[in-house]
């Protein structure tokens, strides 16, 4: 069977891997004729261009791969005309060839809105490879951007916009709210908000009348007589289904676009095919590669005489804009007078979570989740297989009272059919098969057995879970392994560390691992030895294994710029100090904030202005406020006895005391701690991971408490302690977290997984039934005992400060007579002083 596919695109490329595992490729002769110069690539994660994936990162497969499995593949050569009569086609290139089976999958190209300068140098589409080099190029010379389209291509756009270092940038949507296909008003209303505080500009119900510029495009003017000035603009406001090839040969096409196809994704003519976003069924185009995914294997399982047909498709959707969850299931805008709807939304922290259900409560029909989408895979699978809900349905958006739930419908009640891999229309019974016939115990041994996982990603999360419960039935020790590199899981490796006495990451992955080591375990591992050795981070051999964050010792924010946190044990400080840090945030033009924490944040500074920066601040009696680690932050205090009427004692003292004692305490995420002076709770300690309340005998400990996206109360550990004891449990309680919580695992997440809960915690630090309290307070005495700030170290080492030049020879104070001359309309990006 002689068949040729015309686009090579995610869909072409899946219906050439579907159709080679369905059936002998000895009875195939397969051709593909494609438009752009490079085989199939990933357009799902193209933003991750901006992120130092290149080009043949986000291949689909090697130009090798077709060869290997005898497809010939044409590339730069499109199909410009097919001759149905003789079934033949007739490519760019000249090259003339027949087939038995066409398969269009012509893919879609951007719509570009007629609007008058559209033509103008600055101005690109968001589809291709080319396109993003071409931005790449540009953007250099770019300090204002704007994006046409306020939905999920345009929000990414935006997005590259930002990594392209524009963060002066507008999104222009002529929608009254952004994404109006996945979201109502509400949760548009949270993301603007959310968008807004990473500095993007956004303009609803706008309609773009031209682009100005000579040339070049330098303002965009609206239909409202209101204009930006801008030097940059990508479109993104949609798409449009390739279907002018099918026109020039006859196929039907709908109204608005589209090859109209049945549903064995047929088109008029029974030997011509149409698969992907050029397909047109029942009046639908699908935008989304799942459902491109599934029209692939349709065609391919016709093909190998399988008879599968293709329906109307769930258009769920889950992804992250610009670091902002955003998910939509089921059916989001659903209405009527036997549908009820739950809505929680939290504008302070910008989450916004809608759940439609039956007049009845029992099932539950779409919704909408932004800013916290963790809950979509399970929520997604709850529709599909019309689950039963809990009695308090807003439990599966709210979690039951008393703990975490899943809304009463985990993994293990989902039927064996459930379709957990949308674009591998893989089943939850798949992924079991693939456990217990194939021997698939990690998430990579899964992806290379099926592909579960490989296309946009969104299962992974509930492919682990079946996964683990999987192996779990079967009676098998599961074991949380770091990476490939580790066959340890973090606990394991801590002990491991701690027993042959390693030092730096280098000798930790050359007795115990394997390989060169990445991303996600040289953290995890600077952290182990940082928690047991207590010494400088950056010292060498460790220094390349921390997290960003960590290698200048200080967050990056968005621009570029670093904070700059000095610690303010229990928020108690000087006059003098205070003037301290008004002079350097004056001098080095830093903008200024308060936390909840009681610290002040400085942001803005330049990376080689740092080491300056802290000399002032250690100079004046500070030391580092550690908020760029996963490590203690603040010991928050209220006034206590000392001001307050109704203080029981001087919290502001012991909170001093105890935030002296941990400052610098390495730990799998951060940690923070608060202390109230009185039943009132002013320092919020119940919100912490452990907080101390004064009674009128001694001290309430509570632990396990945290804010976020999950906000969880602290459970009462211990009553009525005093000054030596309180500390004593924290020392056991903090120890006990540090050696057995998993990486990047808060104290609720851990106190949660935990089995036997609360109580069994409250066994082990203050009955101590594992005979290891005092071991734990040894070791915390040695991590106290060895505390240095991390800050000082750096700016008194000359190797570590040379870390934050920009150039080997860059003076360490600035000449005063290099100054800044305009010219060629250069902008000013920052004084020299």
């Amino acid at each position: 069977m002689k068949i040729i596919v015309v686009g090579n695109g995610m869909v072409s490329y899946k219906f050439c891997e579907k159709l080679i595992a369905k059936g002998n490729t000895a009875s195939f002769d397969i051709t593909i004729f494609g438009e752009e110069i490079r085989p199939a690539y990933d357009r799902v994660h193209l933003s991750e261009f901006f992120s130092g994936k290149s080009a043949d990162d986000l291949l689909m497969a090697p130009a090798s791969w077709y060869a290997e499995n005898n497809i010939i593949l044409h590339t730069g050569d499109p199909i410009q005309q097919i001759d149905r009569s003789n079934k033949t086609v007739h490519s760019f290139k000249g090259i003339t060839q027949s087939y038995d089976v066409l398969i269009l999958a012509t893919g879609s190209s951007a719509f570009v809105p007629p609007i008058p300068g559209v033509e103008k140098d600055g101005v690109f589409i968001y589809r291709t490879i080319e396109d993003l080099e071409m931005m790449t190029a540009y953007a250099k010379k770019a300090t204002t951007g704007a994006v046409i389209g306020g939905g999920l291509l345009g929000l990414e756009a935006a997005k590259a916009m930002i990594d392209l270092g524009i963060t002066d940038t507008h999104v222009i949507e002529f929608a009254p709210r952004l994404m109006p296909r996945q979201i109502d008003e509400a949760g548009s209303n949270i993301l603007k908000a959310k968008l807004q505080t990473l500095g993007l500009k956004i303009h609803t119900s706008k309609n773009t009348a031209e682009i100005t510029g000579n040339g070049c495009i330098d303002g965009m003017l609206f239909s409202d007589d209101t204009k930006i000035d801008v030097d940059m603009l990508v479109i993104s406001a949609g798409i449009k289904p390739r279907d002018e090839l099918a026109k020039l040969s006859g196929l039907e096409v709908g109204t608005r676009g589209g090859i109209v196809v049945n549903n064995k994704l047929q088109t008029t003519d029974p030997s011509i095919y149409a698969i992907g976003e050029c397909a047109l069924f029942e009046g639908m185009v699908y935008g989304l590669v799942a459902p491109g995914y599934e029209m692939a294997d349709v065609v391919a399982s016709n093909l190998t005489n399988g008879g599968k047909v293709f329906g109307a498709y769930d258009m769920s959707t889950k992804l992250k804009l610009i670091g902002v969850d955003v998910a939509s299931f089921g059916d989001p805008f659903v209405a009527g007078d036997n549908v009820r709807s739950v809505v929680f939304e939290d504008t302070m922290k910008g989450i916004y979570k809608r759940i439609n259900i039956t007049g009845d409560g029992k099932q539950l029909l779409g919704g909408i989740l932004i800013g916290d989408a963790e809950q979509y895979n399970m929520l997604l699978q709850t529709v599909k297989n019309k689950v039963v809900l809990p009695p308090n349905p807003e439990d599966v958006i709210l979690g039951s009272r008393g703990g975490e739930s899943d809304g009463g419908a985990g993994v293990l009640s989902l039927p064996d059919e459930a379709i957990v891999c949308s674009c591998e229309s893989l089943t939850k019974g798949m992924i079991c098969s693939a456990v217990t016939e194939a021997g698939c115990e990690t998430i990579d041994a899964i992806k290379k057995c099926n592909k579960a996982g490989t296309g946009c990603g969104g299962c992974v999360p509930m492919v682990k879970d079946i996964m683990l419960h999987t192996m779990k039935a079967q009676g098998k020790y599961v074991r949380n392994v770091l990476c490939e590199h580790f066959n340890y899981s973090r606990q394991e490796l801590f002990d491991l560390v701690k027993i042959h006495e390693l030092k730096t990451y280098d000798e930790v992955l050359d007795h115990l691992g394997k390989g060169d080591g990445c991303e996600l375990c040289k953290p995890p591992v600077a952290s182990i030895l940082a928690s047991l050795w207590g010494e400088m981070i950056l010292k060498k051999g460790n220094d390349t294994a921390q997290d960003s964050n960590d290698r200048f010792l200080a967050n990056i924010q968005k621009g570029g710029t670093y904070s700059v946190v000095p610690r303010i044990p229990g928020g108690e400080i000087t006059p003098d100090k205070l003037i301290v840090l008004g002079q350097v945030a004056k001098q080095y033009n830093l903008y200024t904030k308060i936390t909840g924490g009681q610290r002040i944040d400085m942001f803005g500074a330049h990376l080689n202005d740092l080491p300056a920066i802290w000399e002032k601040l250690i100079n004046a009696g500070f030391e580092s406020g550690h908020a760029y680690g996963k490590s203690l932050r603040t010991v928050k205090s209220c006034v206590g006895s000392t001001w307050c009427r109704f203080g029981l004692h001087d919290s502001v003292s012991y909170a001093i005391r105890i935030e002296e004692r941990y400052r610098g305490l390495r730990s799998p995420h951060k940690i923070k701690g608060g202390v109230s002076g009185c039943i009132r709770e002013c320092a919020e300690a119940k919100s912490k991971d452990f907080g101390i309340i004064a009674t009128e005998k001694g001290w309430n400990l509570y632990v396990c408490g945290n804010g976020g996206s999950k906000p969880q109360h602290a459970l009462l550990l211990a009553t009525d302690l005093d000054d030596e004891t309180c500390i004593q449990y924290i020392d056991r309680f903090l120890m006990f977290y540090i050696k057995t919580a998993d990486t990047l695992t808060r104290t609720a997440t851990w106190l949660n997984k935990m089995e036997g809960g609360i109580d069994y915690l409250r066994n082990v630090v203050v009955n101590d039934s594992l005979g290891m309290s005092q071991q734990w307070e040894a070791e915390m005495q040695v991590l106290v005992d060895c505390y240095k700030c991390e800050w000082k170290e750096a700016i008194e080492n000359p190797e570590i400060r040379k870390r934050f030049n920009h150039f080997v020879n860059a003076p360490e104070v600035k000449d005063p007579t290099v100054v800044f001359e305009e010219m060629r309309d250069q902008k000013k990006v920052r004084d020299w002083k």
